[in-house]
């Protein structure tokens, strides 16, 4: 179909129309100052919460591993303070124990000193020589002792002083005084000399010491009662 522009200015507006009828594109202005502060506070919001939950989380875990810690020290010290109070029980007792062995290890090495001592002196008792005591004496860093007796001469006292001073077992005999006495009666009258002598307890050294082994012979018996009996070839028994 075909039309007709009657009007001279018709076709400029209409051409106008057309341009202006066209697709426009703007740019978006930028944001304002508030909708700045409001993404702000919205992101703060969200960021907020989430930071301060897994620092909460954080520090949870933080104090669940000191408890942790906490308990197993609490442990290790009520443990170690056992093992330090046995250990204290124990270091008493062994300082009892060592006490006590060493008072019995005193008492034992004075146990045969005066067996020793009045050993020695019977073993050196001359003939025509006797005794009428022997005392200990105080003082001194080993046991003293005296003896009193009489004898029938003077060598015999000699020769007992001599044997005295010869043992591994006693030194520093000295005669403190003789004197001759009567003995008996009447016609059964003899002169005799009394003397009175004092020394020492000395400890002889190990090779004049003879020791038997104890154990040892206590073994051999008890082996040699446990034996048993075998059978001869010929059917005689033999121990």
């Amino acid at each position: 179909m075909i039309e007709i522009n009657l009007l001279p200015g018709a076709q400029k507006k209409r051409a106008k129309g057309a341009a202006g009828g066209g697709l426009s594109l703007k740019l978006p202005k930028a944001l304002p100052d508030f909708d700045r502060m409001l993404a702000f506070t919205v992101a703060a919001w969200i960021i907020g919460p989430l930071a301060i939950f897994l620092l909460f989380f954080s520090v949870q875990r933080e104090m669940d591993d000191v408890e942790v810690a906490l308990d197993q020290a609490v442990a290790d010290s009520a443990r170690y303070a056992t093992v330090i109070q046995t250990q204290q029980s124990l270091r008493e007792r062994q300082n009892t124990i060592a006490e006590k062995l060493a008072m019995i290890q005193e008492i034992d090495a004075g146990r045969y000193v005066w067996p020793h001592i009045l050993d020695e002196i019977s073993m050196a008792l001359p003939p025509y020589t006797w005794l009428t005591g022997v005392f200990q004496l105080e003082g001194g860093d080993s046991p003293r002792f005296q003896i009193e007796g009489r004898t029938g001469s003077l060598p015999a006292l000699t020769r007992f002083m001599d044997a005295l001073e010869g043992s591994p077992f006693l030194r520093n005999i000295e005669l403190i005084s003789s004197e001759q006495a009567a003995v008996g009666r009447g016609d059964n009258a003899r002169i005799a000399n009394n003397f009175v002598l004092v020394g020492a307890f000395e400890q002889p050294p190990m090779d004049a010491i003879e020791t038997v082994p104890l154990f040892d012979e206590m073994a051999e018996a008890s082996a040699d009662s446990t034996t048993v009996p075998q059978e001869a070839s010929d059917g005689s028994r033999t121990p």
